[in-house]
């Protein structure tokens, strides 16, 4: 069972402006916590025990939050990302490569929420050596990382294929097992060579990878989840954490306030 989670967080998220000025987009706070620190709950509800945050913009706040962590058992390790303003998030998987090459891992967008039912639900279909979680809806628009299947095989992902040949989207959490991430890992080193390497997102090896060899698929449609990108993203975000709030004080009989930092 997987028990390692690489976070991808080094983004400002610009297109949250003026609310991320001062602080990465990770560090927004929702429901009484920021959203690093409801992914890290998730994780830790699903038995991961080593987590890397990928760090960029304000990386000495993101630290901070995580020295601020109550010892829980899970271990949380920032990585620090220099190009972050010069590369897409290509660069960060770059810089935590070798921490894909030792064992089974989860890689997750700095900006998704999610239930950690999802999770759970996420990884018992996490059968091939990469799996790309989807999920399914009625249309798509240009912003969303769409996906064309074959069953439950991804034979292509981007945000530029035209929505009605697509399937589902992909909400930025990826499983890689057995030969997966050498897989990834030795194609991400090809694709950030050449001429336009450093402006591609970093599905975009898994899109070329498509090609080659078989990129399943784990299918949340039902649970709920969220991607923070706009202001009108803010309100669905703040309603999701402040379910899992309630959640969590249901469950342990505690009413003091989640959040341990938010800088």
């Amino acid at each position: 069972m997987t028990k390692k989670a690489i976070i991808l967080s080094a983004g400002q998220g610009k297109r949250l402006l003026p609310l991320t000025e001062q602080r990465p987009k990770c560090l927004l706070p929702l429901g009484g916590r920021t959203i690093l620190e409801w992914q890290l709950a998730a994780l830790a509800a699903n038995g991961i025990r080593d987590v890397v945050v990928v760090t960029g913009f304000r990386a000495e706040a993101v630290e901070a939050v995580i020295r601020a962590r109550p010892d829980d058992g899970l271990m949380v390790r920032p990585l620090h990302n220099p190009f972050f303003q010069v590369a897409d998030n290509i660069g960060s998987c770059f810089v935590a490569r070798f921490e894909m090459a030792d064992s089974d891992f989860v890689l997750l967008n700095g900006d998704t929420l999610f239930h950690p039912d999802l999770f759970a639900r996420a990884r018992a279909q996490a059968s091939a050596p990469i799996t790309v979680t989807v999920n399914r809806k009625d249309r798509y628009d240009g912003d969303d990382m769409k996906v064309r299947l074959d069953g439950t095989r991804l034979t292509a992902i981007g945000k530029t294929l035209p929505p009605e040949q697509c399937h589902a989207e992909s909400i930025g959490l990826l499983f890689f097992s057995g030969e997966g991430g050498r897989i990834f890992i030795e194609a991400l080193d090809q694709i950030i060579r050449r001429n336009d390497g450093l402006t591609r997102w970093y599905l975009s090896v898994i899109d070329e990878l498509a090609a080659k060899t078989t990129i399943g698929t784990a299918d949340i449609q039902g649970h709920e989840w969220c991607e923070v990108d706009y202001p009108k993203d803010l309100p669905a975000a703040d309603r999701l954490a402040t379910r899992l709030w309630v959640e969590q004080l249901w469950a342990s009989g505690d009413s003091a306030p989640l959040c341990s930092h938010i800088p």
